[in-house]
């Protein structure tokens, strides 16, 4: 997407030097800044400390990260130190394991003298893979969006009410839940975005608004428990969200406050859909409440918050007591009877496993 009038991805090489840069996301949407990485801590660092986030960008960025250790020592052991500092990152993104026993399998099948430029091969070839996918998903949601417009007065905009940021910052182009919207509004149709600000990181006051404004898209930022409200109201057509992980029977694993989302969406005959590529679908799991690991983040996070003050000036503000812990699990379940559909890039899948095996039929013995 482009931020001013130059065209990005979320992490790239650079032409000359071959250099892996990221948008490092924790300044926005007041700073964009631009940074370089280069050791595996460096990666380990970014990924851990949210410099990227979303499950897609997490796998890409943990590829690159393997491909500069390669580059710096293509041992058996260096690649055993990569694959385990990487994963102890983040434990709810499925993406970042797939990414990394995709390297470690092409790897451990190659000489060390050709590890490094088969790793970065690999790295770049699943950036370009995550780019179309999303692209893809982008064309089928937007069948979905096409549709409820035709039920529209003409010129009345379709709302859609996105928890997080599941926008193009969050995979390497296009994003998940953010492509369909995009691809709307390239086709003239009409559309309106709620924007849920997404405590405690507020990702989507920060992210999500920033991607709407570039893109022009209208939208507006709501308070986390606005979106029942505004359903009982008729004021939202359908609902989209993201996905760290999918089990094998349709649960979907979000962000904090998915969970209640759908529920809203439920009670109020609102579509809910989820947007993902097919490597976040962990086919070895079934029951996502229990068997999915959910990450608790420093407490931190919800004590304090980040902004910028009416001196200019960005910085952390506490806004709880002296003495009150914060509690911070990162990540919900929304149970697959819940969900609409399943928007991937083959298509949409009824949230079932039967359902996604119709689009996924290669799967049907996995797990």
């Amino acid at each position: 997407m482009k931020v001013g009038d130059r065209h990005y991805r979320s992490i790239w090489r650079d032409a000359q030097t071959g250099a892996v840069e990221i948008i490092d996301q924790r300044w926005l949407p007041h700073e964009f800044n631009c940074v370089q990485l280069d050791a595996l801590q460096d990666f380990a660092t970014a990924i851990r400390d949210m410099w990227v986030r979303g499950a897609p960008l997490i796998g890409a960025t943990a590829a690159y990260g393997v491909a500069c250790q390669m580059a710096r020592d293509p041992s058996d052991a260096a690649l055993g130190d990569a694959f385990d500092t990487l994963h102890a990152t983040r434990p709810t993104a499925i993406n970042l394991r797939w990414a990394l026993e995709d390297m470690r399998a092409l790897l451990s099948r190659q000489p060390e003298s050709k590890r490094a430029e088969a790793a970065f091969a690999r790295a770049d070839q699943i950036a370009d893979e995550d780019v179309e996918t999303n692209r893809l998903i982008g064309l089928h949601g937007l069948e979905i969006v096409r549709e409820i417009a035709a039920t529209k007065a003409p010129g009345e905009a379709v709302n859609i009410l996105t928890h997080c940021n599941a926008g193009w910052l969050a995979t390497v182009d296009w994003g998940t839940a953010t492509s369909p919207m995009y691809h709307a509004h390239a086709a003239g149709i009409p559309i309106h975005v709620w924007v849920d600000e997404t405590r405690p990181r507020n990702q989507g006051a920060q992210l999500t608004a920033w991607e709407m404004v570039g893109a022009g898209i209208p939208h507006h930022l709501i308070v986390d428990n606005a979106g029942g409200h505004l359903m009982q109201h008729g004021l939202v057509d359908l609902v989209i969200t993201g996905t760290d992980r999918t089990t094998a029977s349709g649960d979907v694993c979000n962000k904090i406050g998915t969970y209640l989302k759908a529920l809203a969406a439920h009670d109020n005959g609102v579509p809910f859909y989820v947007a993902l590529p097919s490597s976040t679908i962990d086919w070895q799991v079934h029951d996502g409440v229990a068997e999915i690991p959910i990450e608790e983040r420093s407490g931190r996070e919800v004590t304090h918050v980040f902004g910028r003050g009416e001196d200019g000036r960005t910085q952390f503000v506490q806004i709880s007591p002296d003495g009150t812990p914060g509690g911070n699990p990162a990540f919900d379940v929304t149970p697959a009877r819940l969900v609409t559909g399943l928007i991937t890039e083959r298509g949409v899948a009824r949230p079932s496993r039967d359902g996604l095996l119709e689009l996924f039929p290669e799967r049907r013995n996995a797990g």
